[in-house]
């Protein structure tokens, strides 16, 4: 039985996560899922125009897994292109480089995930107020581990 494979660090969460072929009703058209770290290998490398060493470091992943998902998901989005699939972003196994907060003053800040582990925000760095609450910059259903299930125009994915 193989290791548990490590979450991979994302920066960028996409507000659009799903696109479609125009003509093609969504009941017959084809999907295919690219998971959130997929989606951000290809922005660091093609978007961004990163090295693969940088990618990987920013990723926290070794320089060949990044390789690895960066593949699967040019496979992906070449098979969506080509053969007039729908692509869907969702799910994966992915951990938010930096969490946002806001204090109930309106301040907001992001703390990195590393300094997150060691000492978690306990007040406002501007007004040191103690009621602070995160800003989630993911939607519902998404997370670590997989695609949750989404209602969306009364039809379920």
């Amino acid at each position: 039985m193989g290791r548990q494979p490590l979450w991979r660090r994302v920066s960028f969460i996409p507000q659009v996560t799903y696109f479609k072929p125009i003509g093609v009703r969504l009941a017959q058209s084809q999907e295919i899922c690219l998971a959130v770290e997929e989606a951000e290998a290809i922005r660091l490398k093609d978007l961004e125009g990163l090295e693969q060493e940088e990618c990987a470091q920013r990723m926290n992943v070794s320089r060949t897994t990044f390789a690895r998902v960066l593949g699967s998901a040019r496979q992906k989005t070449a098979d969506a292109l080509l053969n007039g699939k729908a692509i869907r972003i969702e799910g994966g196994n992915f951990e938010i480089a930096a969490r946002r907060f806001r204090c109930v003053n309106g301040h907001e800040w992001d703390v990195p995930f590393e300094v997150m582990i060691s000492t978690p925000t306990q007040s406002c760095p501007t007004c040191n107020t103690p009621t602070i609450m995160p800003i989630w910059p993911w939607q519902p259903g998404w997370g670590k581990g997989g695609p949750g299930r989404r209602r969306r125009g009364g039809r379920t994915w």
